[in-house]
């Protein structure tokens, strides 16, 4: 079985677990599946925190849905999320989305992200390398105005 098949098995497992734990959820299609961050170090990290209730938020720039033409999360969605090689690892529940200015972020939302020593400072340094990077392969640039998607989550299954 080669390692794809093996981790969508992983995912598809994750899913009919919960499922089965959960047969009163609203939601019965598998949801969409990712793993936070654009590195192996960070993605593991990160989905390791979220398992373990320590992360329960997410930011992602509005820049990013407008160039993937993805729609905004909304109250109610359920995510997969899996480490970098796309093990299955925990069930996300969106609990509030609010979009605000990189500017704006708080040390409050800071926090409940969970990242690094879960400071504003941590958070900004690496939140501005990581829009930056995302950004400069479409000659785009990191501004203080753009517009970032605070998602708020529970952990609502682990693995």
């Amino acid at each position: 079985m080669t390692s794809a098949n093996k981790n969508k098995k992983s995912v598809e497992s994750l899913w009919n677990d919960f499922l089965k734990d959960n047969p009163n959820n609203s939601i019965k299609k598998q949801p969409i599946t990712y793993h936070f961050c654009d590195n192996e170090h960070d993605a593991n990290e990160c989905v390791e925190l979220v398992v373990q209730g320590i992360k329960q938020a997410s930011a992602t720039s509005l820049w990013w849905y407008q160039k993937h033409q993805e729609p905004l999360p909304k109250i109610g969605d359920q995510h997969i999320i899996t480490d970098w090689n796309g093990h299955a690892r925990a069930i996300i529940e969106i609990t509030k989305v609010t979009p605000k200015p990189y500017q704006e972020i708080t040390h409050e939302f800071a926090e409940i992200e969970g990242e690094g020593d879960k400071s504003l400072e941590y958070w900004r340094r690496v939140h501005e390398a990581y829009y930056t990077r995302e950004m400069q392969p479409y000659g785009k640039k990191f501004n203080e105005d753009m517009i970032i998607v605070c998602e708020y989550f529970k952990t609502i299954y682990k693995q």
